[in-house]
């Protein structure tokens, strides 16, 4: 499947609702047969859990809704690269196409950091491609984070 725009908006979508709730604004969306199967956005601060991260939210609820923890034939959309262990969860699940956003140059694991992707040490590699929407998907973390920092500022 090539990449389409729209599902990169849906993520872009989750990640808002993220933002509106004071969490990092990180939003995806699972993709199978050109539907939408799962949206996920970040919880992490919501939840007191460090696991609640937009791309496992997503493949829980696509695991459960196609009855199994495999998800071949589906694409996942996220707004920024994963992390180690959102890419290892992309990894188990068999999701065939990674399409990302902005790039994490602290912890990104689909080719800034590492790229757990095309380790050899993995049975699965799924097709990796990034910075679409790079701009949109940038920016809505650098407001977010730029606000947290004044407000944080503000109370000293």
């Amino acid at each position: 499947m090539a990449y389409n725009e729209t599902f990169m908006r849906e993520a872009l979508k989750q990640a808002k609702k993220a933002k509106k709730i004071n969490e990092a604004p990180i939003g995806a969306v699972i993709v199978r047969d050109n539907k939408i199967i799962s949206r996920g956005y970040n919880k992490r601060e919501t939840k007191k859990n460090g696991l609640y991260h937009a791309e496992i939210i997503a493949i829980d609820k696509a695991c459960k809704k196609l009855s199994g923890w495999r998800l071949p034939g589906c694409d996942i959309y996220i707004t920024l690269e994963p992390c180690p262990m959102c890419a290892g969860a992309i990894i188990q699940t068999r999701i065939e196409n990674v399409y990302f956003g902005a790039y994490d140059q602290k912890s990104g694991c689909g080719g800034s950091v590492f790229n757990m992707f095309e380790d050899v040490v993995f049975n699965h590699k799924p097709n990796i491609s990034g910075g679409h929407m790079q701009c949109e998907c940038s920016q809505i973390l650098s407001d977010f984070f730029k606000t947290l920092r004044e407000t944080r500022r503000n109370k000293k």
